[in-house]
């Protein structure tokens, strides 16, 4: 099936957010985004099970939502789309069996694609307001590099073709850098999720009162991870220094300690991005996942970018984190390019390959 501007329903269901977007070929005409993150902040952290029982209940009602906030029907759209994967197994089975039966129950046809790959496909969505908020203008040109950052990935890509060809160029060998932002959180006894605290906490401190370790950037690691992330040893650091100052009998200088952390994850993040760019030539970067909304990473990401003659683009914050848009944003992108359905004989992936962009 190939259509030029294809009504797409898209379902995000790979962690703790149930995400239902709809747009029109580029055009975004709804984003509807029913969150659990409360009922896991009591437990500092994103419970499977629990996660998978609110997608059950909030997909119906979040569909009603999107569908309403459209102004459409569901038998006017063209095809529906869903992540496979990767995420928490249980979350995305829930996502998966809903399409499956939406698509049956429609008679449409089912894109079954990658939620990293998603992230970029964001970036590609027009409507109101959306670019003046983005800071960027016109489309997004191919090749790019993408720094994807969230809870559960840290992975660095090279786009040369949104539905067809994409590498990944290195990823967190251990912590994800948004799962470092929690556990940093709860070491200083802020709230989860740890990455809006840190940020905000991070905004009277003093980024360079602590010289925490960047991991992976010594010239023996570049070697063999120039691409590569580890955020284990900086969270462990951040631990050390703070029992260290608590057995002394010192008050720990929480605005410090996350401005100092806060530092050291943007370093890393926006250096070796930018050191991809300009080992590969690729003009641009692209800034993906929840932990792009943190005000720090954007900002040294637009001063080294900046710096480089490279264009930074960052997807409006509403459609930085997990999302519905995104996923019917790719799936627009595969109907155009006339790639075959998926069918109803895939399943749910939690460790799907980012190169593999549809199932």
């Amino acid at each position: 099936m190939t259509v030029a501007e294809p009504l797409v329903l898209g379902i995000e269901t790979s962690c703790d957010e149930t995400g239902i977007g709809i747009v029109r070929g580029r055009t975004l005409l709804a984003n509807t985004i029913a969150s659990s993150m409360d009922e896991h902040a009591r437990f500092g952290g994103v419970v499977p099970e629990v996660a998978a029982r609110a997608h059950l209940e909030a997909l119906t009602p979040a569909i009603g939502r999107a569908v309403a906030d459209a102004g459409i029907r569901l038998d006017d759209l063209d095809a529906i789309a869903v992540t496979c994967g990767p995420g928490l197994a249980g979350a995305l089975m829930v996502g998966v069996a809903a399409a499956k039966s939406l698509a049956v129950a429609l008679g449409k046809p089912l894109y079954a694609v990658n939620h990293l790959v998603g992230h970029v496909g964001a970036d590609l969505l027009q409507g109101e307001g959306l670019r003046e908020v983005a800071g960027t203008a016109g489309e997004l040109e191919l090749p790019t590099v993408a720094l994807l950052v969230s809870g559960g990935h840290t992975s660095l890509l090279l786009v040369r073709d949104l539905v067809s060809d994409v590498e990944l160029l290195g990823e967190t060998i251990d912590d994800a850098a948004g799962e470092a932002f929690d556990k940093v959180a709860r070491l200083l006894g802020l709230p989860y999720p740890g990455g809006p605290h840190i940020d905000r906490v991070a905004a009277d401190g003093d980024p360079a009162a602590i010289r925490f370790p960047r991991g992976l950037t010594l010239p023996k690691d570049l070697a063999r991870h120039r691409y590569d992330f580890s955020f284990s040893g900086l969270k462990t650091s951040v631990a050390r220094w703070v029992e260290k100052a608590e057995a002394a009998g010192e008050p720990v200088p929480v605005p410090d300690v996350a401005a100092s952390f806060r530092e050291a994850v943007a370093d890393v993040l926006t250096a070796k991005a930018v050191a991809a760019c300009r080992d590969l030539g690729v003009p641009r970067l692209l800034l993906g996942g929840g932990v792009a909304a943190n005000a720090r990473v954007r900002e040294l990401a637009g001063e080294r970018a900046a710096a480089a003659g490279i264009e930074l683009r960052v997807p409006p914050l509403s459609l930085c984190t997990d999302n519905g848009a995104m996923i019917a944003s790719l799936g627009a992108q595969l109907v155009a390019a006339g790639s075959a359905p998926s069918g109803l004989g895939f399943g749910a992936d939690s460790t799907l390959p980012v190169t593999q962009i549809q199932l």
